[in-house]
């Protein structure tokens, strides 16, 4: 099993659900970058269940621990190992679960590829194992912004039908956080709320979309074949458990226009080259283009619900399942931590071997 992830800023995480603890080790990160626990834990506290009516109540307080990698304050430029405890895990509440495939859920085919499944909490298909992303991301992130500015920043823009109305360009991190949806359409936070703790109360779930934003990422990063940026961060997000569906720049939409209305025309100016549009989403030919980079993820609802389903026990007898324990009744509100993460893991990464490429300066004139 493949736990591993990143090219020279590489992350491998560890640990289940209901194990003793989660966690990760990050290699490659440049030594004398300020870093402590409280860095960390800002995101982890995002993405810690029990933080609102909305989501999970198991409680954890999810308090990340530096083992690894960081003396006096900064990093050293060796592997910075993370870990987080598990306090809260009810194992006794999985035990219906030991022979029976919940629905949609990654019981059947882990079974089917090990012959074997940690069939507590779902072990690492649980969505606990994103912490150790969650924590890694944390890293990039002031990586990122303190070697050149970069800014990543997710939100909640639709669950089910309920669309949210806001400005990309503009949505801050205080408009994203100040309702436990996510969501910095106000509006739409009240009519996402409704819908959730409606679906709770039916034994059921939600999904919807994540929309990230990245702000002042540079032009040229990001490879014009295999490892395209966008390629990267679409398989990097498409990880993420529950992701579905992933759109970067018109995305789809863009189908529906011709190449004259789609393409983003270039213009010259005081501060660089820029376009008048952003249908690419910041990336063409694979190769950021200096633009934000905008990308969209949507996430099905939640496998796990109350209500009775059909389904097979593993020795494919037919039975009925109504899944006991704590789950999200919708897990975009979590999500958007997770998204901000691997965006900024990719982001990083690829922004470390473009440092790698900028040893000679650039022509002048073309051969």
């Amino acid at each position: 099993m493949s736990s591993t992830f990143g090219t020279l800023l590489r992350l491998s995480t560890f640990g289940e659900s209901h194990g003793g603890g989660v966690g990760v080790v990050v290699d490659g990160c440049p030594p004398r970058l300020a870093l402590d626990e409280a860095d960390i834990q800002r995101d982890l506290d995002r993405r810690r269940p029990g933080q609102s009516r909305l989501v999970t109540q198991r409680d954890e307080a999810d308090t990340a621990r530096i083992i690894s990698g960081v003396f006096g304050g900064f990093t050293t430029g060796t592997p910075i190992a993370i870990v987080v405890d598990n306090e809260d895990h009810n194992s006794e509440a999985y035990d219906h679960l030991r022979d029976v495939y919940r629905p949609s859920h990654a019981d059947f085919t882990y079974d089917a590829k090990y012959g074997f499944r940690n069939w507590q909490g779902g072990g690492r298909s649980s969505a606990r194992e994103t912490i150790g992303r969650v924590a890694a991301g944390a890293i990039a992130r002031k990586l990122l912004f303190e070697a050149c500015g970069i800014e990543v920043l997710a939100w909640v823009s639709s669950v089910r039908d309920i669309e949210a109305k806001v400005d990309s360009a503009a949505v801050s991190t205080d408009e994203v956080e100040a309702d436990p949806t996510r969501c910095p359409d106000a509006a739409a936070a009240i009519r996402m709320t409704a819908a959730i703790e409606q679906a709770r109360r039916d034994g059921d779930s939600l999904g919807g979309v994540v929309t990230c934003v990245a702000r002042n990422v540079p032009a040229g990063l990001g490879e014009p074949v295999f490892d395209k940026l966008d390629a990267d961060l679409a398989g990097a997000l498409m990880s993420l458990p529950a992701a579905k569906g992933i759109e970067i720049g018109s995305g789809f939409g863009g189908t529906l226009l011709s190449g004259l209305t789609h393409n983003d025309p270039f213009t010259a100016g005081p501060d660089g080259v820029g376009t008048t549009s952003n249908r690419s989403g910041g990336i063409q030919g694979g190769i950021s283009n200096g633009q934000d980079l905008t990308m969209r993820v949507a996430f099905k609802p939640t496998a796990t619900i109350s209500s009775e389903q059909q389904t097979i026990t593993r020795d494919s007898l037919p039975t009925v399942l109504a899944a006991h324990g704590r789950h999200d009744p919708c897990v975009l509100p979590r999500a958007v931590p997770m998204v901000e993460a691997m965006a900024l893991l990719v982001i990083s990464d690829h922004w470390l071997r473009q440092k790698a490429t900028d040893v000679l300066p650039p022509l002048t004139e073309l051969p």
